[in-house]
C-alpha cells in the first residue's frame, strides 16, 4: 500500500472522529441556549458550527502540538497506531452517544493513542511529562468550570437583584455572544486534537521532515468538527439541557461564559481539555450557586462513571484494534 493511500486512509478516519467529536460536543455549546429558549435549535447549531470553524484559525495550534508530539514519542508513531487510536476513540464516542452520556472525546483520543502506542512499542514510548500535562488539564478544567460558573452566577444574581423579568430578554440575547465564544473555544481546542494526529501521520509517512500542522490540515479538521456540530447530538443535548435542572437564560449565560473562559485559557496554554466536561460542570456550578437543591445531582453519577472509564476503555480498545490494523496493512502490502 503506497504512502499516499495510507495517508488518505488516516485522514478519512481522523475526519470521521472529528465529525463525531463535533456531533457529541455540540450539546456542550448549544444545550443551555435551546433549553432556555434563547435561540431555536437549528439556529443555535448553525451558529455553533460557524464559530467552531473559525476557532482554530483565531487561536493557533498549541493543543495540536501537545497531542501530536508530547504524549507519545513521535518515533514510536506509525500509521497503524494513529488509525487504531482514532477508531477506538470513535467507537467509544458512538457508544456513549447512543446512551445519551456526555463523555470526553479528549479522554477517548488520549486513551486510544496511549493504548495503541503501548501495543506497538511498549510503555517506554509513553512520554510521562506530556501525559501529566494532558492529565492535569483534563482533571482541573471541569473543577475550574464549576467554580467559575458558581462565582459568575453569584455575581450576576447580585447585580440583577433588583431587576424585573425583562432582564431575561437581555440575558437570552447575551447568550448569542457567550455561545459564539464557547463554540470558537471548542473549535480551537477540540479540532486541534485531530490536527495533531494527522500531523503525526504526515511525519511518520515522510510527508513532513518535522512535526508541523499545515494550513490544509487546519481547514479539514475545523470543517469536520463544524459539520458534526451543525448536525447535533440530540440525545446529549437533552441530557445537558434538561437533565440537571430547569435552565433559564441566566443559567445559560453564566455557564457559557465560564466554559468559554476555561476552554480558551487552556487552548492558549496548549492544554487539551474536554469542552463537554467543562460545560457540564459549569451548568452544575450555575445551578448550585442559585440553590443547591434545584440540581438533580444523581444525573451526575453516570456521567462521572463514564468520564472515569473513558481513558482506560479507549486504551483497552485501541490495543487489539492496533494489531488488527497492522495485520490488514501488512496484507495490503
Amino acid at each position: 500500500m503506497s504512502a499516499l493511500t495510507l495517508l488518505a486512509v488516516l485522514i478519512a478516519v481522523a475526519l470521521l472522529f472529528d465529525f463525531l467529536n463535533g456531533f457529541q460536543d455540540s450539546a456542550a455549546v448549544v444545550a443551555t441556549m435551546i433549553a432556555s429558549h434563547a435561540m431555536s435549535a437549528r439556529a443555535a447549531l448553525l451558529l455553533a458550527a460557524a464559530a467552531n470553524l473559525a476557532g482554530p484559525f483565531l487561536f493557533g495550534v498549541a493543543v495540536a502540538q501537545t497531542i501530536g508530539a508530547e504524549v507519545v514519542d513521535p518515533r514510536a508513531i506509525g500509521v497503524a497506531v494513529v488509525v487504531a487510536a482514532l477508531v477506538a476513540a470513535s467507537v467509544w464516542d458512538a457508544a456513549t452517544w447512543y446512551f445519551g452520556i456526555p463523555v470526553s472525546s479528549s479522554h477517548a483520543l488520549i486513551g486510544g493513542i496511549v493504548g495503541a502506542a503501548a501495543a506497538a512499542s511498549g510503555f517506554g514510548a509513553i512520554q510521562a511529562h506530556g501525559l501529566w500535562k494532558v492529565g492535569i488539564a483534563l482533571l482541573v478544567s471541569p473543577l475550574a468550570g464549576f467554580l467559575a460558573a458558581f462565582a459568575i452566577m453569584q455575581a450576576t444574581l447580585w447585580l440583577l437583584r433588583g431587576a424585573t423579568p425583562r432582564a431575561n430578554v437581555a440575558l437570552a440575547r447575551a447568550q448569542i455572544v457567550t455561545a459564539t465564544a464557547l463554540a470558537a473555544a471548542h473549535g480551537a481546542n477540540d479540532a486541534q486534537k485531530t490536527m495533531g494526529v494527522i500531523a503525526m501521520g504526515l511525519l511518520s509517512l515522510g510527508f513532513t521532515p518535522v512535526f508541523v500542522v499545515p494550513w490544509w490540515v487546519i481547514l479539514l479538521s475545523a470543517s469536520a468538527i463544524a459539520l458534526g456540530t451543525g448536525v447535533g447530538g440530540w440525545r446529549i443535548i437533552r441530557t445537558l439541557g434538561a437533565g440537571f435542572y430547569r435552565i433559564h437564560p441566566i443559567h445559560g449565560f453564566t455557564s457559557q461564559l465560564a466554559s468559554a473562559a476555561i476552554v480558551l485559557g487552556a487552548s492558549a496554554a496548549g492544554g487539551p481539555v474536554s469542552t463537554t466536561q467543562v460545560a457540564a460542570m459549569s451548568i452544575l456550578g450555575a445551578g448550585a450557586a442559585e440553590r443547591k437543591s434545584r440540581v438533580r445531582w444523581t444525573v451526575l453519577d453516570e456521567i462521572l462513571t463514564a468520564w472515569v472509564l473513558t481513558l482506560p476503555a479507549a486504551a483497552l480498545l485501541a490495543a487489539p484494534i492496533y494489531h488488527l490494523v497492522e495485520f490488514l496493512l501488512r496484507r495490503g502490502g
